[in-house]
This record gives C-alpha cells, structure tokens and sequence, in this order.
C-alpha cells in the first residue's frame, strides 16, 4: 500500500466562449516563450539583437510543430492510414501526436535554414539556444500530465502518478501490449522525470559554457544538449507503456533518442577538432547586427518623415 502519490489535475481544457483552451496547448507556449527569453539574452552576449532572434523564431517555431507532427504520423502510422485509420486523422493536432523528435528535426532545419538566408552564425544560435530548448522541453512536459498521458509503468513508489476520471487525452491511451493501460494503480511519472532531466541538462550546459569558454568550439553547447537529451530520453522512454510501434525490440523514440545521443557525440567530437571559436563567429555577427540597426534606423526615420508629412498635409 502506498502512502503517497502525485495526483493528476483534474482537467485538461477550458472554454472562453466558444474557443476550447488545451493546457497543453499553453504549456507549449510558455515553454516558447522561455525559450525565445533564454535564446534573446544569450543572443545579445554574441552580440546579436531581438529582432534577429525574432524572425528566426517565427521560422523556426512553424516548421518544428508541422515536424512534430508529421515524426508522430510517421512513427505510429496506424491511426493515420488504411486499413485501420484515415489521413483524415493527421491534421487533428488536438487529439493529440507531437513528437519533440520531429519538432527538434524540423526546427533545426528551419533556422539553419534561414540563418544562411541572413547570413547570421547557425552555430552561434545553437549555442545560444541550447539551454532554453532543453527549459522549453520541461515545460512542455507539464502538458502531459494535464493530458493523463505518456506515463511510466505501474510503480509502488511515493511519487508514482495517480490518475483520475477527469476528461483528458490519456484516456484512450493504449499501453504496449495493445490493451487499456492498468487501472487503480500508480505509474512512474515520467513527465517529472523529464522535466527534472531537462532542467538539470540546461543548468549544467549554461555551467559548462562559462566554465569551458575558451576551450569549447562554437556548436558544441548544442552537441551536449543533443548528447544529454538523448541519453535521458532512451532511458526515460524505455519506461513508458504507451503504445509505440517496436524495431528489433526496441520502441522508435528509444532508437532515435540513441541515434541523437550519438550524433551530439560525434559533432562534440567534429567540433573540437576543426571547429571556430566563437570569437570568430560573433565578430561576423557584430558586423551583421551593425548593419540590421543601420537599417531599422533609416526605416524608422522614414517612417517618422512619412507621418509628419501626413500630419502636415492634415
């Protein structure tokens, strides 16, 4: 008998109006928001400017929730397409199916891309945004405990989760061997687990950045957030009893969170050998930011001569 548990909140939406909220929804938000706060400070130590970090983000920000969900079509194809599910399904987002795999995947892919569209130092941004990606990532976890979702196995342990009746995604979870996941029990609580990770991972990287400064290549804050991810999320996934399609034993989540451990370690390894400094990245950076306030500053006096010329005419 267990003495003591996590309880489960005991709802997962609310409604203004005719508009339905998911606490998913605003936790993922948040978690951008902190992200983008932690991506802006870190940006301007480089020597860079909101603005920078803002048109980045609203590229970025899009291709990583249509990659999060075309990963989670990908990997769990059945509730997608025939014979047991519809395309129909896929563009559903508020059934749930957003996997961070995808979202990181398609987000990276996204501001590298327009980093070379702006000429503004990728490896720079990574490194900036490492951190914050990895407090984002615990803060979204939040949302599926709202959702009753993505928990561990049955546990006995003090802060094993216990459910509730209350209307959530996670009641049409269905564990590994395909039928409804135990009911009257405790789980691990694998959305905490991730959290405390993650929020561990990004103290240790800020840490390291300072402590290694001189010695570190610029990327390699964002090889160790892969290497830290990754490692954490192979073991955390194991645990989880929610259905996922299987490869040689193992669930997909667990063999990618491998594959990304791995290429955070051999791009740490890349890096060291014959990667930058940063030094030399933020001097490319400085001349760029120069160059964006010169031009915000004639756009804004134009703007200001335009409307006194307005103003005139009245």
């Amino acid at each position: 008998m267990t003495l003591a548990s996590i309880p489960s909140p005991t709802f997962s939406e609310f409604h203004i109006g005719p508009l339905t909220i998911h606490m998913y929804a605003i936790c993922i938000l948040i978690g951008i928001c902190f992200a983008v706060w932690i991506l802006t400070v870190r940006w301007k130590r480089y020597g860079g400017i909101f603005d920078q970090v803002l048109d980045t983000t609203l590229v970025a920000v899009p291709s990583g929730l249509v990659g999060a969900r075309l990963y989670h079509v990908v990997t769990t194809p059945d509730a997608y397409f025939p014979p047991t599910g519809s395309p129909a399904n896929i563009p559903k987002v508020w059934e749930g199916g957003m996997a961070i795999f995808g979202g990181i995947m398609f987000g990276a892919l996204g501001a590298f891309l327009w980093c070379r569209h702006k000429g503004y130092p990728f490896a720079l941004l990574a490194d900036a945004l490492a951190p914050g990606l990895m407090v984002a990532q615990a803060i979204g976890r939040l949302g599926n405990w709202f959702n009753q979702e993505l928990y561990g196995k049955p546990t006995t342990l003090p802060w094993g989760l216990a459910l509730n009746d209350a209307d959530s995604m996670g009641k049409t979870q269905v564990c590994y061997d395909g039928q409804p996941c135990p009911v009257g029990t405790l789980f691990h609580p694998t959305f905490l687990y991730e959290m405390l990770w993650n929020l561990f991972g990004a103290a240790l990287i800020v840490w390291l950045g300072h402590r290694l400064a001189k010695r570190l290549r610029a990327g390699q804050q964002f090889a160790m957030y892969l290497m830290w991810y990754g490692l954490g999320r192979s073991w955390i996934e194991m645990i989880r009893i929610n259905y996922s399609t299987e490869i040689l034993g193992l669930r997909t989540n667990v063999w990618t969170a491998i594959i990304v451990c791995l290429l955070g370690i051999v791009l740490f390894v890349v890096l060291q050998r014959v990667g930058r400094p940063s030094e030399h990245y933020t001097k490319r950076l400085m001349r760029i930011t120069a160059d964006d306030l010169e031009r915000i500053r004639v756009e804004r006096e134009s703007e200001h001569e335009r409307r006194e010329s307005r103003r005139k005419d009245r």
